[in-house]
């Protein structure tokens, strides 16, 4: 089901330490909530409380260092930095004041849940898991939205990620 993955661009020596540190803390995650399912637990509210208040913490780092409150332009920029385009391989497909439309052409956190063998079913909901990182970012601005579109982990070749400013 999951695309292969690949990273496109591989040359950068700084760029691959940081995506085989994001593989490693994949492998925490998925190991720990793979143990947490074995032993019946509700390892997806439990994944996705955790990452929701790693998102928050996130968020209000982000809103801290951003040169414009509330301003999208300056979210994305602050938020999407270019080392995090390149280890993640992201075409900003539109950033104004309204909306941020992201796809990522590439996701270490995919890679270390299929080295752990993480099935078709559990790997859809990693993803969802780590994106509530994304939506707890969210959740620090009022004004905006955040949508999940199509991911690696459903056997995409891109994520789609998309914030935008409430109507």
């Amino acid at each position: 089901m999951c695309a292969l993955n690949q990273p496109k661009n591989t040359s950068d020596p700084v760029i691959n330490k940081i995506r085989s540190a994001i593989v490693h803390r994949g492998l925490w995650m998925g190991l720990i909530l793979k143990e947490a399912k074995k032993r019946g637990l509700d390892w997806e509210a439990i994944g996705h409380a955790a990452v929701f208040d790693t998102g928050c913490m996130h968020g209000d780092g982000i809103k801290e260092r951003m040169d414009v409150p509330g301003s999208m332009v300056s979210f994305g920029n602050t938020f999407f930095t270019d080392d995090i385009k390149k280890i993640f391989e992201i075409e900003v497909k539109k950033l104004d004041e309204n909306e941020l439309c992201l796809e990522y052409g590439h996701c270490p956190l995919v890679t270390a849940w299929k080295q752990i063998g993480v099935d078709d079913e559990m790997l859809v909901k990693l993803c969802d898991i780590a994106m509530s990182g994304d939506r707890g970012i969210k959740s620090r601005f009022d004004d905006f939205e955040f949508e999940l579109g199509k991911t690696i982990a459903e056997g995409h070749p891109v994520c789609e990620v998309k914030f935008s400013r409430k109507s």
